[in-house]
Protein backbone atom coordinates (compact mmCIF):
# COMPACT_ATOMS: atom_id res chain seq x y z
CA UNK A 1 0.00 0.00 0.00
CA UNK A 2 1.23 3.53 -1.07
CA UNK A 3 1.67 5.72 1.79
CA UNK A 4 0.55 9.69 2.02
CA UNK A 5 4.43 10.44 1.87
CA UNK A 6 5.06 8.22 -0.91
CA UNK A 7 2.06 9.37 -3.04
CA UNK A 8 3.33 12.93 -2.34
CA UNK A 9 6.82 12.37 -3.41
CA UNK A 10 5.64 10.80 -6.88
CA UNK A 11 3.54 14.16 -7.55
CA UNK A 12 6.07 16.42 -6.93
CA UNK A 13 8.51 13.84 -9.10
CA UNK A 14 6.27 14.29 -11.54
CA UNK A 15 5.91 18.24 -11.57
CA UNK A 16 9.70 19.03 -11.03
CA UNK A 17 10.23 16.25 -14.25
CA UNK A 18 8.38 19.32 -16.56
CA UNK A 19 11.01 21.83 -15.44
CA UNK A 20 14.36 22.52 -16.97
CA UNK A 21 17.49 20.47 -16.61
CA UNK A 22 19.69 23.39 -15.29
CA UNK A 23 17.11 24.05 -12.83
CA UNK A 24 17.29 20.41 -11.27
CA UNK A 25 21.14 20.44 -11.58
CA UNK A 26 22.22 23.40 -9.49
CA UNK A 27 19.08 22.41 -6.97
CA UNK A 28 20.62 19.18 -6.88
CA UNK A 29 24.24 20.22 -6.54
CA UNK A 30 22.81 22.44 -3.85
CA UNK A 31 21.90 19.34 -2.09
CA UNK A 32 24.20 17.21 -2.63
CA UNK A 33 26.65 19.86 -1.06
CA UNK A 34 25.03 19.82 2.44
CA UNK A 35 26.02 15.72 3.08
CA UNK A 36 28.74 15.95 5.54
CA UNK A 37 31.54 13.22 5.67
CA UNK A 38 29.11 10.96 8.37
CA UNK A 39 26.72 10.96 5.70
CA UNK A 40 24.01 13.00 6.94
CA UNK A 41 23.38 16.25 5.98
CA UNK A 42 22.96 19.71 7.50
CA UNK A 43 20.97 22.92 8.71
CA UNK A 44 22.28 26.37 8.79
CA UNK A 45 24.10 25.49 11.85
CA UNK A 46 26.47 22.51 10.40
CA UNK A 47 26.57 18.72 12.03
CA UNK A 48 24.21 16.33 10.72
CA UNK A 49 21.10 16.06 11.46
CA UNK A 50 17.82 13.77 11.54
CA UNK A 51 15.82 16.53 10.41
CA UNK A 52 17.48 17.96 7.87
CA UNK A 53 18.84 14.70 6.35
CA UNK A 54 15.03 13.83 5.94
CA UNK A 55 14.29 16.67 4.05
CA UNK A 56 17.50 16.64 1.60
CA UNK A 57 16.94 13.17 0.48
CA UNK A 58 13.14 13.97 -0.12
CA UNK A 59 14.75 16.70 -2.41
CA UNK A 60 16.76 14.27 -3.86
CA UNK A 61 14.06 11.93 -4.50
CA UNK A 62 11.78 14.66 -6.03
CA UNK A 63 14.67 15.44 -8.53
CA UNK A 64 15.44 11.30 -9.47
CA UNK A 65 18.68 12.49 -8.04
CA UNK A 66 18.62 9.78 -4.75
CA UNK A 67 21.60 7.40 -5.93
CA UNK A 68 25.03 5.97 -4.63
CA UNK A 69 27.34 7.04 -2.98
CA UNK A 70 24.95 9.41 -1.71
CA UNK A 71 22.19 6.37 -0.28
CA UNK A 72 25.13 4.47 1.11
CA UNK A 73 26.46 7.45 2.74
CA UNK A 74 23.40 8.40 4.33
CA UNK A 75 22.44 4.92 5.49
CA UNK A 76 25.92 5.05 7.74
CA UNK A 77 24.79 7.89 9.29
CA UNK A 78 21.19 6.53 9.83
CA UNK A 79 22.52 4.12 11.58
CA UNK A 80 24.36 5.51 14.19
CA UNK A 81 20.85 6.91 15.16
CA UNK A 82 19.61 4.07 15.59
CA UNK A 83 19.48 3.29 19.33
CA UNK A 84 19.12 6.97 20.23
CA UNK A 85 16.14 8.30 21.63
CA UNK A 86 14.16 10.67 19.36
CA UNK A 87 11.15 12.93 18.85
CA UNK A 88 8.21 12.30 17.02
CA UNK A 89 9.95 14.93 14.12
CA UNK A 90 13.23 12.86 14.08
CA UNK A 91 11.56 9.45 14.21
CA UNK A 92 9.44 9.60 11.27
CA UNK A 93 12.49 11.69 9.10
CA UNK A 94 14.35 8.47 10.21
CA UNK A 95 11.94 6.21 9.52
CA UNK A 96 11.35 8.06 5.87
CA UNK A 97 14.69 8.54 4.97
CA UNK A 98 15.31 4.83 5.54
CA UNK A 99 12.51 4.06 3.29
CA UNK A 100 13.80 6.66 0.38
CA UNK A 101 17.11 5.12 0.86
CA UNK A 102 16.03 1.57 -0.01
CA UNK A 103 13.40 2.49 -2.85
CA UNK A 104 16.47 3.97 -4.84
CA UNK A 105 18.49 0.69 -4.62
CA UNK A 106 20.42 1.46 -1.50
CA UNK A 107 20.72 -0.60 1.85
CA UNK A 108 17.98 -1.68 4.12
CA UNK A 109 18.65 0.18 7.18
CA UNK A 110 15.84 -0.90 9.20
CA UNK A 111 16.35 -4.98 8.06
CA UNK A 112 18.84 -5.74 11.43
CA UNK A 113 15.81 -5.43 13.65
CA UNK A 114 13.82 -8.01 15.12
CA UNK A 115 10.94 -8.62 13.41
CA UNK A 116 8.37 -7.00 15.96
CA UNK A 117 10.10 -3.72 15.91
CA UNK A 118 6.91 -2.09 13.86
CA UNK A 119 5.05 -3.30 17.56
CA UNK A 120 7.60 -1.40 19.32
CA UNK A 121 7.26 1.45 17.59
CA UNK A 122 3.80 1.38 18.11
CA UNK A 123 4.19 1.46 21.78
CA UNK A 124 6.62 4.05 21.90
CA UNK A 125 4.15 6.05 19.16
CA UNK A 126 1.12 5.74 21.94
CA UNK A 127 3.22 7.17 24.85
CA UNK A 128 2.48 10.47 23.16
CA UNK A 129 -1.27 9.39 23.23
CA UNK A 130 -2.88 12.42 24.71
CA UNK A 131 -6.78 12.18 26.21
CA UNK A 132 -8.33 14.66 23.27
CA UNK A 133 -7.38 11.76 20.88
CA UNK A 134 -4.69 13.95 19.81
CA UNK A 135 -0.75 13.14 19.92
CA UNK A 136 1.69 14.98 21.72
CA UNK A 137 5.35 16.76 21.27
CA UNK A 138 6.78 15.03 24.20
CA UNK A 139 5.49 12.16 26.25
CA UNK A 140 4.24 14.60 29.11
CA UNK A 141 2.79 16.89 26.96
CA UNK A 142 -0.79 17.20 28.69
CA UNK A 143 -2.73 17.70 24.94
CA UNK A 144 -2.37 16.94 21.93
CA UNK A 145 -0.81 18.52 19.07
CA UNK A 146 -2.17 18.66 15.31
CA UNK A 147 0.85 18.66 13.63
CA UNK A 148 2.47 16.12 15.83
CA UNK A 149 -0.79 13.82 15.48
CA UNK A 150 -0.42 14.34 11.51
CA UNK A 151 3.35 12.99 12.11
CA UNK A 152 2.79 9.96 14.14
CA UNK A 153 -0.15 9.28 11.39
CA UNK A 154 2.71 8.93 8.84
CA UNK A 155 5.16 7.12 10.96
CA UNK A 156 2.30 4.45 11.60
CA UNK A 157 1.83 4.82 7.68
CA UNK A 158 5.82 4.41 7.32
CA UNK A 159 5.56 0.76 9.83
CA UNK A 160 2.88 -0.57 8.09
CA UNK A 161 0.15 -0.32 10.94
CA UNK A 162 -3.19 0.90 11.38
CA UNK A 163 -3.40 3.90 13.29
CA UNK A 164 -5.15 2.84 16.86
CA UNK A 165 -8.72 4.54 17.23
CA UNK A 166 -8.90 6.94 14.45
CA UNK A 167 -11.89 8.12 14.64
CA UNK A 168 -10.88 10.05 18.03
CA UNK A 169 -8.25 11.49 15.25
CA UNK A 170 -10.99 12.84 13.23
CA UNK A 171 -12.84 14.21 16.80
CA UNK A 172 -9.36 15.83 17.67
CA UNK A 173 -8.68 17.82 14.16
CA UNK A 174 -12.28 18.66 14.26
CA UNK A 175 -12.18 19.89 17.15
CA UNK A 176 -8.95 22.30 15.90
CA UNK A 177 -10.98 23.99 13.73
CA UNK A 178 -11.96 27.58 14.02
CA UNK A 179 -14.68 30.21 12.31
CA UNK A 180 -12.43 31.80 10.91
CA UNK A 181 -11.93 28.54 8.43
CA UNK A 182 -8.33 27.41 9.71
CA UNK A 183 -7.25 24.91 12.04
CA UNK A 184 -5.13 25.40 15.13
CA UNK A 185 -2.00 23.68 16.42
CA UNK A 186 -3.27 24.41 20.44
CA UNK A 187 -6.04 24.15 22.21
CA UNK A 188 -6.20 27.83 23.47
CA UNK A 189 -5.09 29.24 20.04
CA UNK A 190 -8.23 31.05 18.74
CA UNK A 191 -6.64 32.25 14.86
CA UNK A 192 -6.41 29.30 12.36
CA UNK A 193 -2.97 29.13 10.68
CA UNK A 194 -1.77 27.72 7.43
CA UNK A 195 0.48 24.78 8.36
CA UNK A 196 -1.40 23.76 11.41
CA UNK A 197 -4.40 23.26 8.35
CA UNK A 198 -2.53 21.97 5.87
CA UNK A 199 -1.69 18.99 8.73
CA UNK A 200 -5.77 18.92 9.71
CA UNK A 201 -6.88 19.00 5.94
CA UNK A 202 -4.19 15.78 5.51
CA UNK A 203 -5.16 13.75 8.36
CA UNK A 204 -8.54 13.97 7.50
CA UNK A 205 -8.44 13.03 3.52
CA UNK A 206 -6.57 10.13 5.23
CA UNK A 207 -9.09 9.13 6.86
CA UNK A 208 -12.08 10.06 3.92
CA UNK A 209 -13.18 12.83 7.16
CA UNK A 210 -13.25 15.39 4.82
CA UNK A 211 -16.37 18.07 5.45
CA UNK A 212 -17.68 20.24 2.23
CA UNK A 213 -19.03 22.43 4.78
CA UNK A 214 -16.10 23.18 6.71
CA UNK A 215 -13.62 22.67 3.56
CA UNK A 216 -15.17 25.32 2.28
CA UNK A 217 -14.29 27.64 4.78
CA UNK A 218 -10.78 26.26 4.91
CA UNK A 219 -10.48 27.12 1.26
CA UNK A 220 -11.53 30.82 2.07
CA UNK A 221 -9.48 31.02 4.81
CA UNK A 222 -6.22 29.81 2.98
CA UNK A 223 -7.22 32.13 -0.47
CA UNK A 224 -7.15 35.39 2.02
CA UNK A 225 -3.58 34.74 3.25
CA UNK A 226 -1.98 35.35 0.26
CA UNK A 227 -0.09 38.30 0.46
CA UNK A 228 0.91 41.47 -2.37
CA UNK A 229 4.31 39.01 -2.80
CA UNK A 230 2.83 36.42 -3.97
CA UNK A 231 3.22 33.97 -1.19
CA UNK A 232 1.10 32.81 1.78
CA UNK A 233 1.24 33.86 5.11
CA UNK A 234 1.67 31.43 8.11
CA UNK A 235 -1.34 33.51 9.39
CA UNK A 236 -3.44 36.53 9.03
CA UNK A 237 -1.47 38.79 11.45
CA UNK A 238 1.96 37.50 10.28
CA UNK A 239 3.28 40.54 7.75
CA UNK A 240 5.33 39.01 5.53
CA UNK A 241 4.73 35.42 3.03
CA UNK A 242 7.24 32.62 3.54
CA UNK A 243 8.02 30.20 1.60
CA UNK A 244 7.08 26.98 4.28
CA UNK A 245 3.36 28.09 4.64
CA UNK A 246 3.44 28.55 0.57
CA UNK A 247 3.92 25.13 -0.01
CA UNK A 248 1.66 23.81 2.45
CA UNK A 249 -0.97 26.14 1.82
CA UNK A 250 -0.91 25.58 -2.37
CA UNK A 251 -0.80 21.89 -1.42
CA UNK A 252 -3.55 21.89 0.65
CA UNK A 253 -5.68 24.10 -2.02
CA UNK A 254 -4.75 21.82 -4.11
CA UNK A 255 -6.17 18.51 -2.83
CA UNK A 256 -8.71 20.45 -2.17
CA UNK A 257 -9.63 21.09 -5.71
CA UNK A 258 -9.29 24.99 -4.88
CA UNK A 259 -6.58 26.69 -6.94
CA UNK A 260 -7.78 28.79 -8.69
CA UNK A 261 -9.12 30.61 -5.57
CA UNK A 262 -5.06 32.34 -5.41
CA UNK A 263 -3.23 34.11 -7.99
CA UNK A 264 -0.51 31.27 -9.48
CA UNK A 265 1.30 33.36 -11.31
CA UNK A 266 2.12 36.03 -8.52
CA UNK A 267 2.79 32.71 -6.35
CA UNK A 268 5.17 31.62 -8.97
CA UNK A 269 6.95 34.59 -9.21
CA UNK A 270 7.56 34.54 -5.39
CA UNK A 271 9.10 31.42 -5.79
CA UNK A 272 11.62 32.59 -8.39
CA UNK A 273 12.40 35.97 -6.44
CA UNK A 274 13.68 33.74 -3.17
CA UNK A 275 15.47 30.81 -5.33
CA UNK A 276 19.47 31.43 -4.89
CA UNK A 277 21.24 31.36 -8.57
CA UNK A 278 24.00 28.48 -7.21
CA UNK A 279 20.68 26.79 -6.18
CA UNK A 280 18.47 26.36 -3.12
CA UNK A 281 15.97 28.21 -1.58
CA UNK A 282 15.44 30.61 0.86
CA UNK A 283 12.96 30.78 3.53
CA UNK A 284 11.31 34.46 2.33
CA UNK A 285 12.12 37.57 1.02
CA UNK A 286 13.82 38.23 4.41
CA UNK A 287 15.80 35.68 4.72
CA UNK A 288 19.63 35.94 3.27
CA UNK A 289 20.53 32.48 3.24
CA UNK A 290 19.73 28.73 1.79
CA UNK A 291 19.11 25.27 3.41
CA UNK A 292 18.13 22.42 2.38
CA UNK A 293 14.45 21.76 4.21
CA UNK A 294 13.79 25.24 2.78
CA UNK A 295 15.06 23.83 -0.29
CA UNK A 296 12.41 21.04 -0.32
CA UNK A 297 9.41 23.45 -0.14
CA UNK A 298 11.19 25.45 -3.03
CA UNK A 299 11.26 22.55 -4.94
CA UNK A 300 8.16 20.98 -3.94
CA UNK A 301 6.54 25.03 -5.00
CA UNK A 302 7.86 24.66 -8.38
CA UNK A 303 6.25 21.34 -8.94
CA UNK A 304 2.98 22.12 -7.94
CA UNK A 305 2.72 25.15 -10.57
CA UNK A 306 5.05 23.47 -13.08
CA UNK A 307 2.82 24.06 -16.28
CA UNK A 308 1.23 20.52 -17.27
CA UNK A 309 1.99 19.02 -20.67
Amino acid sequence: MSTYLQNLTTRLASGLARTPDEFRRRHCDFLLAAQNPDGGFSGREGGSDLYYTGFALRGLACLGALANPTTRRAADFLRTRLQQSASVVDFMSLLYAARLIQASGGPDVLSEHSSDWPARVAAALESFRKPDGGYSKATEGTAGSTYHTFLVALCYELIGLPLPDPSGVVKFVRSRYRDDGGYVEVAPARRGGTNPTAAAVALLRMFGAIDNSTADGTIAFLACLQSADGGLRANTRAPLCDLLSTFTGLLTLQDLGATEYIDLVALGRFIESIELRLGGFRGGLWDNAGDVEYTFYGLGAVALVAPRQ
